[in-house]
């Protein structure tokens, strides 16, 4: 049998070089959509940020001040608490229902598909019809939600929910869940099917129950997609915009009036968009800030 000579170290070379130029042919499409529809827009806002930037008008450089007065500015301070507020109530719920429903639906059983299905119709509504069904179960005269209550006898009289500054917030944090909670289950479901079967079966015979099983094997297994449940969760919440306009208008007050609420208001009905862009800035360093704290706690507690 004659061996068939090894490739020269130009061969190589060439060959090297034309993998990667086909890498850079392949992957040019997707970075020129990166460079256009991303950074070359966040590139403008950041210059919008450091301007006197009316909505119709000459514009006018001015350093920091937009961020100096952002920081003085009670109205942005109060829809920034507002957005921390949904986080910290939405997130740590989305992560848990999500876990539940995906513990119930995770093995093929008779009727299991229906569940899935149900769970996760929602997901697939856009945010401002499912708000505006909502809007109307809620409604203290013609909706659902204050009948049913009615008839099991849970409540006496009709409930304001979109009026009272804590139901109305509430009522955001509900909607926001039953749209978003089919999700978390996706992900979650798929990250309990993958653990290995041998894995349990050796806990079971072990000696570990289904609490300790899960808990001492199961959850730790799934920290990875733990932690990409908590940073689309808390994304989410921060980003969200239809409950709060939809269904309460930011109100009564400015109780549930949230960040990119109070962006959009600042930019579009105050027409300063310099200004809104600063807050847009603000926003984006604290999902920055939230989403490392989260991917950097998951890897320590691997590590």
């Amino acid at each position: 049998m004659v061996a068939l000579p090894a490739p020269s170290g130009r061969r190589r070379a060439s060959f090297a070089r034309r993998r990667r130029r086909a890498g850079v042919l392949l992957t040019l499409p997707a970075l020129v959509f990166v460079i256009v529809f991303f950074f070359i827009p966040l590139g403008v806002m950041a210059w919008m940020s450091l301007s006197d930037w009316p909505l119709v008008g000459d514009s006018r450089f001015v350093g920091l001040d937009n961020y100096i007065h952002l920081f003085q500015d009670q109205s942005f301070l109060s829809a920034l608490v507002v957005s921390l507020t949904f986080v910290v109530v939405a997130t740590p719920l989305a992560v848990l229902l999500g876990l539940g429903l995906a513990l119930l639906v995770k093995n093929r059983r008779r009727g299991v598909a229906v569940f899935r299905s149900i769970y996760f119709i929602p997901l697939v509504i856009g945010f401002a019809p499912a708000a505006y069904i909502w809007l109307w179960l809620l409604n203290p005269d013609v909706g659902l939600v204050d009948k049913i209550l009615r008839d099991v006898g849970l409540i006496d009289h009709n409930i304001a929910w979109l009026s009272d500054t804590g139901t109305a917030l509430l009522s955001a944090v509900t909607l926001f869940l039953w749209k978003t909670v089919g999700f978390s289950m996706l992900l979650l479901m798929g990250g309990l099917q993958s653990i290995p079967a041998e894995i349990t079966e050796a806990a079971a015979v072990d000696g570990a129950g289904r609490f300790r099983t899960f808990f001492s094997v199961k959850l730790p297994m799934m920290r990875r997609t733990v932690a990409l449940v908590l940073v689309f969760s808390t994304v989410g919440s921060f980003l969200v915009f239809e409950p709060f306009y939809i269904l309460t208008r930011g109100g009564p007050g400015s109780s549930t009036t949230g960040v990119v609420q109070w962006i959009f208001g600042t930019s579009f009905f105050d027409f300063d968009l310099g200004y809104g862009a600063a807050g847009s800035f603000v926003l984006l360093a604290v999902l920055v800030f939230f989403t490392a704290f989260q991917l950097r706690a998951m890897r320590e507690e691997e590590s």
